[in-house]
């Protein structure tokens, strides 16, 4: 059985997050959604809240199992036994940071990642910016999965 790890805040899970997940179905048998916990980030929902979120954004796909944690990642898919991280990336900055965390969680544990660029027109889209957009007073609903809107 494959599976994968796909980690993020997910503060709010956006469009472009539900794309990733949609495109990691397709090659693993389980993916499991990490939501990390990270006070640094300014969050604006609990952990239990994006969990319950994205849980019921799912409640109908079996192969999915949504957890929060906090740490490494890497102790995580070896906590859940999968066997790829799935990360997505919006840009070259991106890439980068990402390259260095998949060699790093490489070495520390063999786990492979896996790089899903975004879809051409949610490059932009990251929870920071909702998250900024929305303490302002905006309308983030264009961003977001339909059934969290």
């Amino acid at each position: 059985m494959r599976k994968g790890l796909f980690v993020g805040t997910f503060d709010p899970f956006t469009i472009g997050h539900e794309s990733i997940v949609s495109r990691a179905l397709g090659l693993f048998d389980v993916l499991v959604i990490g939501v990390g916990v990270n006070p640094a980030k300014k969050p604006l929902h609990t952990p239990e809240e994006r969990v319950e979120a994205i849980e019921q954004l799912y409640a109908d796909e079996p192969r999915i199992d949504v957890v929060a944690y906090e740490g490494l990642t890497v102790d995580l898919a070896r906590e859940c036994e999968a066997q790829y991280i799935v990360k997505g990336v919006r840009s070259v900055h991106d890439f980068e940071f990402e390259r260095e965390q998949a060699d790093i969680n490489r070495r520390l544990s063999g786990i492979e990642t896996i790089l899903l660029p975004a879809e051409p027109g949610l490059e932009s889209i990251s929870s920071t910016l909702l998250r900024e957009l929305q303490t302002h007073g905006h309308d983030i609903s264009e961003f977001l999965p339909s059934s969290n809107r």
